[in-house]
């Protein structure tokens, strides 16, 4: 493999920090199996089957006993690092983890690094690239759809896809090449038309997966939605009602929000990222005209903006505010959420809305106060989303790294494709070929550098 790693065992607390029933510290290497019966009181490991469990207990280096644990067993290279493994099941005091891992390290374990079982399973063939990372992924996942394309990834299906690309792309090569060998003799091995027609299909799905990132970076990170309106209109308690939870601080005194809330709920298997905003209005306040610049500011970094109108409010209030509002979500996706339903006003904003909304803006009478409609704004938030679903088998990036590789990709085979059209020489359209080739490897793993490895790696949590 390209990464070559030393012969050292390594250990780790795979669990959380602190403390819990059980915790999991993992050993790995070749005297895994060595290291531990040092300091294990039960059946011989030697004697043991790969996956399989045995209760025991362990000790320190003096002979004290330490915890009664169970040990599960993992021989190369049916590991998940392909190599050997023991997995053991301690009491999840933080003193006893502490000391376990001590007691590992001065029986010649060395203390593992971020990522580094992950990182061996790829230097071992167990994983690819791609699929390493979608390990964080799913350890990393906040929503059902997240969690979905991180195991999609990690089972292979967007290696399959890649791998796929890049076969087909060398059958291509070949056949160019193979021209070229032949060159003197007039031989022509590749139908231009097929050749064309090939590249047009790769260049599509390539350029599908790209266009998907930005889909996949939503899903992935969760979606922003901007909660803006007058003070007072109710958008502090919309926040509270959407969280379920009394998060932001409620107050009918003017100006309470004066900085940017934050927080996050999952929608229909979306994760969501809402934003609730200092009130829109006139004021002296230095603090709270700050925190209305910092408003303004979150319709910019929104894909969804909920407009939260008061209809109690002045009608010459509620226009300065559509004329201040509307421009500013021009290619966002708009919501007029108007609020205070339970209460009997005979002001009517929808001649107003009817008349400055944008075609695709969307209109919602709700109460924040009493929950009225609010599961409908909910389904209205997860449709005017539009993101696609995600099933077993969807294939959506949602990596930057790889974004980046694909786009590449895109570039050169595009490159490749004008070359073809226009009658270009075949070595030149050779070398756009196996340059998609080198950049769909790189997601893979196939085309890598030590530096790329590091940065990857590192990201990962102790243990994994």
């Amino acid at each position: 493999m390209i990464d070559t790693l030393n012969q050292d065992t390594i250990c780790a607390i795979s669990t959380p920090q602190g403390m819990g029933g059980i915790a999991i510290v993992r050993v790995s290497g070749i005297k895994a199996f060595d290291i531990v019966q040092s300091r294990w009181q039960g059946k011989p490991l030697s004697q043991c089957d790969s996956h399989t469990a045995h209760l025991g207990r362990i000790v320190n280096s003096r002979g004290n006993l330490l915890d009664e644990v169970v040990v599960t067993l993992f021989r190369a290279p049916r590991s998940f690092t392909g190599e050997d493994i023991v997995e053991i099941a301690c009491h999840g005091s933080v003193w006893i983890q502490q000391q376990l891992v001590a007691t590992l390290i001065d029986a010649g374990c060395r203390a593992a690094t971020g990522g580094e079982f992950t990182r061996r399973a790829f230097a071992n063939g167990r994983l690819d690239l791609s699929q390493a990372e979608a390990v964080a992924d799913v350890i990393a996942a906040q929503s059902e759809a997240s969690h979905r394309l991180a195991m999609n990834q990690m089972r292979g299906s967007f290696s399959r896809q890649l791998n796929d690309l890049r076969e087909r792309l060398l059958h291509f090569v070949s056949l160019m090449e193979l021209e070229l060998d032949f060159s003197e003799e007039d031989v022509t091995f590749a139908d231009r038309a097929s050749i064309i027609g090939l590249a047009q299909e790769i260049l599509d799905v390539i350029g599908q997966l790209a266009s998907s990132y930005q889909a996949g970076n939503v899903i992935k990170n969760g979606l922003p939605v901007a909660i803006i309106g007058q003070t007072n209109a109710g958008k502090s308690t919309l926040l509270n009602a959407l969280l379920h939870d009394d998060r932001a601080l409620v107050s009918n005194i003017q100006g309470t929000t004066r900085d940017i809330i934050e927080d996050t709920i999952t929608i229909a298997g979306t994760l969501f990222r809402f934003i609730d905003t200092a009130g829109l209005r006139d004021t002296s306040d230095t603090i709270e005209r700050m925190g209305i610049e910092r408003s303004w500011s979150s319709i910019e970094r929104a894909r969804i903006v909920l407009w939260v109108i008061d209809p109690t409010a002045p009608t010459a209030e509620i226009e300065q505010l559509a004329a201040q509002i509307v421009p500013r979500c021009e290619g966002k996706q708009l919501i007029a959420v108007v609020n205070k339903a339970d209460i009997d006003t005979h002001n009517n904003p929808q001649p107003i809305l009817d008349a400055t909304l944008p075609h695709n803006a969307r209109t919602i009478h709700i109460s924040a106060l009493n929950g009225h409609d609010i599961s409908a704004l909910e389904q209205l938030i997860v449709d005017t989303a539009a993101l696609p679903t995600v099933g077993q088998n969807t294939i959506i990036v949602t990596n930057a790294r790889h974004y980046q590789a694909l786009t590449r990709a895109h570039t050169a085979l595009d490159r490749a494709l004008q070359s073809l059209h226009s009658g270009t020489p075949g070595d030149l359209i050779s070398q756009d070929i196996r340059e998609t080739i080198h950049h769909l490897g790189e997601i893979t793993g196939e085309i890598t550098t030590q530096d790329i490895l590091t940065t990857i790696f590192t990201h990962f949590c102790i243990g994994k």
